[in-house]
């Protein structure tokens, strides 16, 4: 018995202009491919747990490099890739696109670790470096992607039918 979605309506105009201005780019859905950002988003979020305490920047990006994943892993099921000119933006507008509602918060979130991981990568004086506090938050967002892009990839269809 599969639940499959028939075709995802929900910000088709918005994907379809990212595709247009070439922010995405059409490749074949693969299923395996998205189990396997899954499970790296997995592993990055270990990772980050890891190293927490002694380097929190680093920390934090791996939390967000797991959120970002498993994102883009709901792209793949829809044979959906952001390109190099499209880059985490594309990521972050596809989800606010097709995922809010339900999940608002959980993109709002992050695109708050997207904007505070870039400020980590490109310090300056006035941006404080990750807290423990961002990258415990940082983790829990990204645990909580990751659970609803696993339970998204088994029911999503290609994009476009």
């Amino acid at each position: 018995m599969s639940d499959r979605v028939a075709r995802w309506e929900q910000g088709r105009a918005r994907v379809d202009e990212l595709l247009q201005a070439r922010h995405l780019e059409r490749v074949p859905a693969d299923r395996a491919h998205a189990e396997h950002l899954i499970a790296q988003a997995r592993k990055h979020v270990e990772s980050a747990a890891l190293v927490r305490g002694s380097d929190p920047a680093t920390a934090f990006s791996a939390a967000y490099d797991a959120a970002r994943k498993s994102l883009t892993a709901v792209l793949a099921i829809q044979g959906l890739r952001p390109t190099s000119s499209g880059g985490h933006i594309a990521v972050r507008d596809a989800a606010r696109a097709q995922l809010d509602p339900p999940l608002g918060r959980l993109v709002s979130r992050y695109d708050w670790m997207r904007r505070t991981r870039n400020d980590h990568e490109y310090p300056s004086l006035s941006t404080p470096d990750a807290s423990g506090e961002d990258v415990a938050d940082g983790i829990v967002v990204a645990q909580e992607l990751i659970e609803k892009a696993a339970q998204m990839i088994a029911v999503l269809p290609p994009y476009g039918r």
